[in-house]
């Protein structure tokens, strides 16, 4: 994510540990990302009940990375269905101008 800018560190708390990232992202992006962890972490320990951070951790990365592949998977199937609609509309387009526009004068 290198744009020549320069990398800060950037302190983020993850369910009461703080950390401090060295990244070359924005620091607002940093601190939403964090959040996030944060919150599917504090989310994995309420809803499975789980006492030790890291199963918190491995079961907030399991959720974060089943939303990942949802996610990827719905780009994949709606890139088909663009990339099928740009096709038609290529297609009705040089028909329109190879052919007769409606009685329009033509060059031939």
């Amino acid at each position: 994510m290198s744009d020549g800018a320069e990398r800060a560190t950037v302190r983020v708390t993850i369910f009461g540990e703080e950390y401090s990232i060295r990244t070359d992202a924005p620091k607002e992006y940093t601190l939403e990302c964090a959040r996030y962890v944060d919150d599917a972490v504090q989310q994995a320990h309420v809803r499975g009940q789980v006492a030790e951070p890291h199963r918190a951790a491995v079961l907030a990365a399991l959720q974060i990375t089943d939303e990942l592949f949802h996610v990827r998977r719905e780009l994949t199937e709606h890139s088909g269905d663009v990339l099928e609609r740009v096709t038609a509309l290529r297609e009705r387009v040089g028909s329109v101008v190879e052919g007769d526009v409606g009685g329009l004068p033509t060059d031939d």
